[in-house]
């Protein structure tokens, strides 16, 4: 899965009370509190660099005195942590999520100081083990099986340059990409390593990758005009049946992926036969009820896909490219335009109740 890290482990403590003065009453200060915060520009991997021990303690409490008898609040620890992380428990329970920067979790609570309550003795803070698990955020999710052409693609509609070859998993990591366009505006895409038949059972670490498509706003689906066959030993598909069974593997991982819009690029147009394959997709495309047969039963998803776009293209010649790319901006900007109708309404909802 090469350098890039999208879950850490962690052990966090809040820092001890501090101890209480019997004979005044005195109170000691809290312990810190650890906090993480979300900042841009930062990767796991670069937590792991600065903090190998990946243990973070906050600051003991004081001790209460003559001099001061309410003792002050130990310090706080700060981790910095890029947006679009889940924080779970050890036991994989999600406590907690960080979308934006700024945003702040409380990941361990500092321990009380000593008072009368206590006897005069401080408590231990909070301590436990937690993931960190990102997510990336980006406006467009690349999906397709391997050698579909994600990575060609990529490096074709944005400045990114994955790693291009002519063998299947070539994308081992999750590559991101911007499409800029004449008026500056910016759409983020990521290249999601290639799925399998069997990812949503986390065949070829298909779990590693699924996760990265829930925080996408829009998938595109790159298919192979001429079908696809990972080895000798496994079944070729059609671009037809690429499609359903791609559609299958979202849906049995989480079938809200499936309520996304969804754009779906036909690739490798420059193929011989390309033209004639196209015409036979989209008639299946057309009615995908009356060729399901075509698929064993086991791996039929229960609805399939309605695509926004259907856009054939060649990554090879460049076909394609700039009608896809107007393609993915305008469903970008039409689905930002019903959330805002739809926000606008329920403030109007609102303030009529509220009236």
């Amino acid at each position: 899965y090469g350098n890039f890290i999208d879950d850490l482990r962690l052990y966090v403590k809040g820092g001890t009370g501090g101890m209480g003065y019997p004979r005044l009453g005195g109170e000691g200060g809290r312990g810190g509190d650890v906090w993480f915060v979300a900042q841009e520009s930062l990767t796991l991997k670069s937590i792991k660099a600065r903090y190998p021990q990946k243990r973070f303690v906050a600051g003991t409490g004081a001790n209460s005195s003559v001099k001061a008898l309410k003792g002050e609040k130990g310090e706080d620890c700060e981790v910095r942590v890029p947006p679009g992380i889940s924080i779970l428990d050890d036991d994989g329970k999600k406590i907690g999520e960080l979308n934006g920067a700024g945003e702040r979790f409380l990941a361990a609570r500092g321990g009380l100081g000593g008072s009368l309550a206590t006897n005069f003795l401080p408590c231990k803070g909070q301590r436990r083990i937690v993931h960190l698990d990102l997510k990336l955020i980006a406006d467009v999710g690349l999906v397709g099986f391997p050698n579909a052409g994600k990575s060609s693609l990529l490096s074709k509609i944005s400045q990114a340059k994955p790693e291009i070859a002519n063998y299947a998993f070539t994308t081992i990591q999750p590559e991101l990409g911007k499409i800029i366009y004449e008026d500056f505006k910016q759409i983020l895409v990521a290249d999601l390593p290639g799925l399998i038949e069997g990812a949503h059972r986390n065949k070829g670490r298909g779990h590693k990758f699924l996760k990265h498509v829930e925080r996408t706003k829009h998938l595109l689906l790159v298919v192979d005009i001429s079908g696809f066959q990972l080895s000798n030993n496994t079944q070729f598909r059609t671009a037809f049946e690429t499609i359903l069974l791609l559609t299958k593997e979202l849906e049995l991982y989480n079938e809200e992926l499936l309520t996304k819009p969804a754009l779906l690029a036909i690739n490798k147009m420059d193929l011989p036969c390309a033209k004639d394959n196209l015409n036979e997709l989209m008639k299946q495309l057309q009615n995908p009820e009356d060729f399901l047969h075509l698929l064993e039963e086991e791996v039929i998803p229960k609805s399939t896909i309605d695509f926004r776009d259907i856009i054939p293209i060649s990554t090879y010649t460049g076909e394609g490219i700039d009608e896809l790319k107007v393609s993915v901006r305008r469903s970008l900007d039409e689905e930002a335009e019903q959330e805002n109708e739809e926000y606008q309404k329920k403030k109007l909802l609102l303030l009529h109740t509220s009236g």
